[in-house]
């Protein structure tokens, strides 16, 4: 564990040209901006602007563990730790290594040999749309999660989903890029839809505080603090669903692809509050680890709702 609280991970770095290596990255302290900001400035000024993608999410709800990669350009770097803003540091880290750009120093980008700066597609795209107008409204970063693989070696087939706040789409590709920008393509058209005009209006709900939960006196709230959550054969999702509905922040279930040691199947629940709560279950079907999470999260709703 270094001393800034990160721990130090194997990061996967891969180029088009299908080469890969593998480098031992530690996270060192930065002054200033983060790699994370230094990459984005740095894919603004290329014309094309990092896209991170969740690969996996495991572990514990309290320790949870995070896979991003982020790809911009030929360049393709993944980052792992304890939460998404960890792992998408790692992840930006790596590829300023890769790319040789200090994060200590002004930026400057590398020209090609007659003196240019490299060419870009000045054409605007689904991702880099998405990209900017979380970074103009002060919206959370869209995430791209790779739900599924499937098909021949030949003939694979990518279902990624998009997050844009308390949104989601999901499409498929013949590769991860494909889905992706698909996926992206399709959360454009929502927003313009739910802004009822090709200009982007739409704004999410305000993030629901714990604070405002452990002050709250409405129905579905008070029935959680009576309710001992250990009735067998209990529905948690609708519980979760209503008192979501009542205190008007979102949920969402991720499923993990990867089995427990138990052959259990695994998935997260995210709850739009703020802070943001991420909490894990187990099941022998995938509805039934919906339901636990949800069982955890309500565990822990009713606990934070209880402190005085």
């Amino acid at each position: 564990m270094s001393q800034d609280g990160f721990q130090s991970t194997q990061i996967r770095t891969t180029h088009n040209n299908n080469t890969s290596l593998s480098i031992q990255q530690t996270q060192t302290p930065c002054p200033g901006k983060t790699p994370i900001q230094v990459l984005h400035e740095y894919g603004t000024k290329i014309g094309n602007l990092p896209v991170y993608v969740m690969e996996k999410a495991e572990g514990e709800a309290h320790q949870p563990s995070f896979i991003f990669n982020v790809t911009i350009g030929d360049v393709s770097c993944t980052g792992q730790g304890s939460s998404k803003k960890a792992a998408k540091h790692q992840a930006a880290e790596s590829a300023l290594n890769l790319l040789e750009i200090d994060i200590g120093k002004p930026l400057h980008i590398k020209t090609e040999s007659n003196g240019l700066p490299p060419e870009h597609n000045d054409q605007p795209n689904s991702v880099g749309i998405l990209q900017e107008l979380a970074l103009q409204r002060g919206w959370r970063l869209p995430e791209y999660t790779v739900l599924m693989e499937a098909g021949p070696p030949h003939k694979r087939e990518f279902t990624v989903t998009c997050r844009m706040e308390s949104l989601t789409e999901t499409a498929t590709g013949n590769s991860k890029k494909v889905a992706k920008k698909a996926a992206a393509e399709k959360m454009v058209a929502k927003l313009q839809s739910l802004s009822g005009c090709p200009e982007i209006t739409w704004s999410p709900k305000p993030s629901v505080r714990l604070e405002n939960l452990r002050n709250s006196s409405a129905e579905k709230m008070s029935l959680l603090r009576r309710n001992p959550l250990s009735i067998p054969n209990t529905d948690y999702i609708q519980m979760m669903l209503e008192l979501s509905n009542e205190q008007g922040f979102e949920v969402t279930y991720f499923d993990i692809d990867e089995l427990t040691v138990n052959g259990q199947y695994q998935c997260l629940a995210e709850l739009s509050t703020s802070p943001v709560t991420v909490c894990h279950g187990t099941g022998i079907s995938c509805s039934n680890a919906h339901n636990d999470a949800a069982h955890s999260a309500l565990q822990y709703i009713k606990i934070m709702a209880s402190i005085k």
